[in-house]
């Protein structure tokens, strides 16, 4: 197996909102944000929904590699309720290996609404559920030793269970990457993921944005030279500005593509990540990887959702 993927199983409901809609519910654009299922439900009120998709980061990620050839799998945890049912039954569609055994559970499987203003920008209010009570027990040891790459999401590691489950997938990872996810998950765990950048991961996906926050940077030049002295793979999107690969002191760079028809963001960075890996485990240098990523992205910004068909 190509590349294992550890994360939120979380079914996407997309909504097309107006500025005003992000203003008056204090969300802040561009940004994920947690709620309980009762203001899940009180926001649901208010919205006209577009589309509902199996989702989570990383779960995207793989798709977007299986969809590219690659034998993926996935971890994630959801409840045996319909939208449960229907979520495997959205990865099973995309000959994703799913490895967890499902069963009945008190909290229902995990929400996303993932709020589309006009702009493009996309704006999260997740509703966990039964994703974020994943734990050690849930990762299947065999399938992580299977896979050349156990891929693992920031919006996953939360005190307690999930970060067990991490660290029991990366115990057994013959190699780990991560995507930070987010600005909000990056300021919440600064200190963990900090430790998990410099000494525990082998791959880090990051925009812009994420990688300043992490490391506190006041310019662009600190987060290049704090990528080089890692000596790993650091990925860094940076939108119209392109994307680069630091490895040591190795700088890939790619250029963003022009002229394309944006109408949504979602999914972005969990697309270039599946062009990206599927590249680097099918022995790609990090330039041509970064090409695959780029190509990605820009396929599915072009359209709602963060799934092709």
């Amino acid at each position: 197996m190509k590349v294992l993927g550890v994360g939120n199983a979380i079914v996407d409901v997309l909504c097309k909102v107006d500025d005003q809609f992000i203003q008056d519910h204090n969300l802040t654009k561009g940004t994920m944000k947690l709620i309980d299922e009762q203001e899940f439900k009180k926001l649901l009120l208010n919205l006209k929904i577009e589309n509902t998709v199996s989702g989570g980061s990383v779960a995207n990620s793989i798709v977007g590699m299986s969809q590219l050839g690659d034998h993926v799998g996935f971890i994630g945890k959801v409840n045996s309720d319909d939208l449960g049912q229907k979520y495997i039954e959205g990865l099973k569609k995309e000959n994703v290996e799913y490895f967890y055994k499902i069963k009945e559970e008190n909290i229902p499987t995990g929400t996303c609404l993932i709020l589309i203003t006009p702009d493009s920008e996309r704006t999260m209010c997740t509703f966990l559920g039964i994703a974020g009570q994943i734990d050690d027990q849930d990762i299947d040891e065999q399938a992580v030793k299977a896979s050349e790459i156990t891929f693992l999401e920031g919006y996953l590691w939360d005190e307690g269970g999930p970060t067990k489950a991490f660290g029991k997938a990366l115990s057994f990872a013959n190699k780990s990457a991560m995507s930070l996810s987010d600005p909000f998950c990056v300021d919440r765990h600064k200190s963990s993921f900090l430790d998990l950048v410099k000494n525990k991961l082998d791959i880090i996906f990051s925009n812009e944005k994420e990688a300043m926050s992490l490391i506190d940077a006041k310019s662009f030049d600190e987060v290049i030279e704090f990528g080089k002295s890692l000596n790993k793979l650091f990925i860094i999107t940076r939108s119209d500005k392109g994307s680069m690969a630091l490895d040591g002191d190795d700088v890939f760079e790619t250029q963003a593509k022009t002229n394309l028809n944006i109408v949504d963001l979602t999914g972005a960075g969990d697309l270039f990540a599946a062009g990206f890996l599927h590249g680097y485990t099918n022995n790609k240098n990090p330039h041509e990887s970064l090409k695959l990523g780029t190509e990605m992205a820009s396929k599915i910004i072009q359209k709602i959702g963060a799934r092709l068909d």
